[in-house]
Parts: C-alpha cells; structure tokens; sequence
C-alpha cells in the first residue's frame, strides 16, 4: 500500500480479511432498534424536558416574582431587621388602604387626580401631535417647527414649574400645564419619527396609483407612523403620571399628590406607599388598555411575540 493510498484511505481490501455482511447486516439493524426503543425516547424526553422549562400558566409565573417579595417583605418587618419608622410592613400597608377606601379619602383622591391626568394628556396630546404633523409632512414646517421644539425638549420640564406658579397662579393649571408638556414631547417625537420612518418606496407605489397627497398622508403615510405613535403614547402615559407626581407638590389641597405630602409631614410610610402603590395600578392599567388599542389598530402588522 502506498503512502497516498494510507493518508486518503484509499487501501485495498485485506484478502485474508473476511467480513461476514450478513451477520454485519444484522447487528447494524438491532443496534437501530435498541436505540430507537431504549435510548431515543429518554433522549428525546430529556431533551423536550429541558428545552420546555417551566410549562406552568404565565399569569401564575408572572406572580412569582412579587409575591416572593412580599413575603421577603413581611418577614424582615415581622422580625424587626425592618423598622415600622423607615417603611410599613405588608400588612399594616394593607390595613391602610382598607381605612383610607372606607373613609372615602382614597377614591377621592384618585379621581382629582385621574382628572388632572386625563386634561394633561388631551391637551399635551392633541398639540404634540399637531405638531408632529405639521413637522413631519412638510419640510417647511420641519424648518419651523422642529428645531423650536428640540430646543425646548432639552430643558428639564420639571424646572419650568417656578415660572407655570408665576404666569398661572396655584390652581389647577400649573399641574394640568407641567402634564400637558410632557406628554407633547413624547409624543412629537414618536409621531415624527414614524412619519419620516414610512417606506419611500411605498410612497412612490401610492403616487404611482394616482393617489393625491391627502391619499397618500391618509393610506400610506398616517398608517405607516401608527406604531410609533402607539409607542409614543406608551411614554407620554408614563411621563403623565411622574409629572402628576411633581404636579401635585404645588399648593395642592386635594389628590394623591397632597395624601403623600400630608403623611411625609407625619412619618405616615403605610400612606405614603399606598399612594405609590395606586400609582402603580393606574399605571398599569393605563398601559394594558394602550396594549389592546394597538392589537386592534395595528392587526395588519404580525410582529414577533416571543417563544
């Protein structure tokens, strides 16, 4: 045998080698049926098994998390490692909120402020938009209008609040005015960043049609930035509610904002995190009925919803 011929493994056969292709037959097809009867299937299960994890219902695995804080939570308190004075225990929070709900005081509070919310985001929302519209369609108006409201954008909101007590008093409307410019901001860029973000393609197909520009701003255009105004929208909830939060510090004699202020000025921690609780859950409410308004707007997009 040469040396290419023992390198490729091109040899020739053996002649006092004798394979026996019958018995070789045999054994090749019992070695495939022990696997595919013993060892495939607890391979296959333990590969299922591992790659599966946890099949449990989601909203049960959702709940994990918190309620193993909870507990963490009450059991610190009920110990004593955490002191009544720096933060309320589970149960006394709870107890808390039974009171404040009973008395009224809670609801009350809830729908001045839901109130407040509601004018901020119509308002800041409405003037967002418009202005995303005016800015995002036309160049001329991108030349007018987004370099005004980029400037603006980079100051901080929450330190025009001096100068909204100066030009609109105590009342109501440095809240609903500091709400309402939040949200424009969230939602300008949302809404602008769509518009500038539709196909250019699908604009010369739309022209290519005969579609007019208000054809093509209405069933192009105005569909293709939807996304990003729902996820505009998103923002502009979250920010309403943290600007309620500052909103409420001024002067305010009604709304969660004055329960938090009355109970820090008491060490009241079970009233203070009752009212951040609740912000919470409109928090999220808020967010779920978003969620739903774009499934229902957004059905002809199939997006990617995990695994």
């Amino acid at each position: 045998m040469s040396v290419d011929q023992a390198v490729h493994g091109h040899a020739p056969p053996d002649p006092s080698v004798q394979v026996d292709r019958p018995s070789l037959a045999k054994g090749v097809e019992a070695g495939a049926a022990a696997a595919s009867a013993g060892d495939g299937p607890e391979l296959e299960r333990v590969v299922a098994v591992s790659g599966r994890g946890w099949s449990g219902p989601r909203w049960l695995r959702r709940t994990v998390g918190p309620v193993v804080l909870l507990v963490l939570w009450q059991v610190f308190s009920a110990s004593g490692v955490l002191e009544e004075d720096i933060l309320a225990s589970p149960g006394t929070i709870a107890a808390t909120a039974g009171d404040l709900v009973s008395d009224g005081t809670l609801p009350s509070a809830m729908l001045v402020s839901l109130q407040r919310v509601a004018v901020g985001l119509l308002l800041g929302g409405v003037t967002g938009v418009v202005l995303a519209l005016v800015s995002g369609l036309s160049r001329l108006g991108e030349d007018l209008v987004d370099a005004t409201v980029q400037m603006l954008r980079s100051i901080p909101w929450v330190g025009v609040i001096p100068l909204f007590i100066i030009w609109l008093g105590i009342g109501e409307a440095p809240k609903v005015a500091l709400i309402s410019l939040g949200v424009a901001f969230h939602l300008y860029l949302n809404v602008y960043a769509g518009i500038r973000g539709v196909d250019a393609q699908l604009v010369e197909a739309g022209t290519s049609l005969g579609l007019s520009r208000w054809g093509l701003i209405r069933h192009v255009v105005l569909p293709g930035a939807l996304p990003g105004a729902m996820t505009g929208l998103r923002y502009s909830l979250a920010t309403a509610w943290l600007a309620l939060v500052f909103g409420e510090q001024v002067n305010a004699d009604d709304g969660l904002g004055f329960l938090m202020n009355q109970a820090r000025e008491f060490f009241r921690t079970d009233v203070i995190v009752v009212c951040l609780v609740v912000y919470a859950i409109l928090g999220l409410i808020a967010d779920f009925l978003v969620r739903t308004l774009e499934r229902l707007l957004l059905q002809w997009r199939p997006t990617f919803t995990g695994q």
